[in-house]
């Protein structure tokens, strides 16, 4: 059993750190959050891979570990404490609501990054802001030097999420159509999955406190094309006071029209994406070239992301027959079936 209060270490400008501490507020676990840079227990484990949110959690042997993947951590939380669940337990629905996740995860992120570290106002913020959350006492001058270290750094990685001056175009068309999209859904529905929140919220949420919020660009845009998903973002906060009840889920028979929108709008970038990243790996290049959204794209393969395409596939396998069929029917047209062609 996980230890209760779940000890995370996380910073307000991590899109995953907000993403579970939201979700830990909504399902009333729990938590004590260590902010980033700040004097922590110092007896707690390293990840392996620096990322935030760390959380420390019991392994088999009941010895603290760290752990940094949020959508796992998420499963292992449904797993050890009851109610509030954000995982639909109709199995079309949960796919549905695991596919979205992992768009928002592992696309969306790429406008986040991208607006962030593209533009040099966003930038200028970003580096300023940044290390005073760890820094708060830090002399001035030492801070400056930190900002600069840190905007150098991230711009000079703009390549990792494939941002560029070719691929800038299509970055930001896909984030001002997502936000349309969900604009039309939030219209009949308050959340991704229905009338209370799945992973795939908390996953948007992520991103979106720092689109919609943090980055001036991207803030910009979102009051611009809709101020009811900026609105959205700040309700989304902490939803502990939300009583959800059993059939405030999406309907399995009837999947609502915006919901479809939005999986085209999966299928019309991700996927391909996902697509040209893994012929990349399986031939061992170090780069991929595809067009998406009728655009070149290109940047560095990913590997972790080639993992996230068999976990999804996992997923689309362990469905019953009758569920893959409705998936089928759903994801018909959506640009997403290409996922699992043999």
């Amino acid at each position: 059993m996980i230890p209760t209060p779940i000890t995370l270490s996380g910073a307000p400008g991590s899109p995953y750190t907000r993403k579970m501490v939201s979700l830990l507020r909504y399902r009333r676990i729990p938590y004590k959050l260590l902010h980033f840079g700040l004097a922590g227990p110092p007896n707690l484990p390293k990840a392996k891979v620096q990322l935030l949110p760390t959380f420390y959690l019991p392994d088999a042997r009941g010895e603290l570990e760290a752990v940094v993947d949020s959508t796992p951590i998420i499963r292992r939380l449904e797993r050890e404490f009851e109610g509030r669940s954000v995982l639909p337990p109709h199995p079309v629905v949960g796919f549905i609501d695991y596919l979205l996740e992992d768009y928002a995860d592992e696309w969306l992120t790429k406008a986040m990054f991208h607006y962030r570290w593209y533009y040099p106002a966003d930038a200028e913020k970003a580096g300023q802001i940044l290390p005073r959350w760890s820094r708060i006492t830090e002399p001035e001058a030492e801070t400056q030097a930190a900002a600069k270290f840190i905007v150098e750094r991230q711009v000079s990685r703009l390549y990792v999420v494939g941002s560029n001056a070719t691929t800038a175009p299509v970055i930001e068309a896909s984030y001002e159509r997502f936000l349309s999209l969900f604009d039309a859904h939030l219209c009949r529905y308050p959340f991704l999955m229905g009338n209370r929140p799945g992973a795939s919220d908390f996953a948007a949420f992520g991103q979106l406190t720092q689109l919609t919020h943090f980055d001036p660009t991207p803030t910009e845009v979102t009051l611009e094309k809709s101020p009811r998903v900026y609105a959205w973002v700040e309700v989304a906060e902490d939803l502990s006071g939300l009583e959800p009840a059993d059939g405030d889920w999406l309907p399995a028979d009837d999947i609502p029209a915006t919901t479809i929108a939005l999986l085209k709008a999966l299928g019309r970038v991700y996927a391909p994406a996902l697509l040209a990243n893994e012929s990349a790996i399986a031939t061992g290049a170090s780069t991929f070239e595809t067009e998406i959204d009728g655009k070149p794209w290109k940047q560095q393969t990913f590997p972790y992301q080639a993992k996230c395409l068999q976990w999804i596939r996992n997923a689309y396998a362990d469905l019953s027959a009758d569920d893959r069929v409705s998936i089928d029917k759903i994801l018909s047209g959506t640009g997403c079936a290409v996922l699992f062609r043999k």
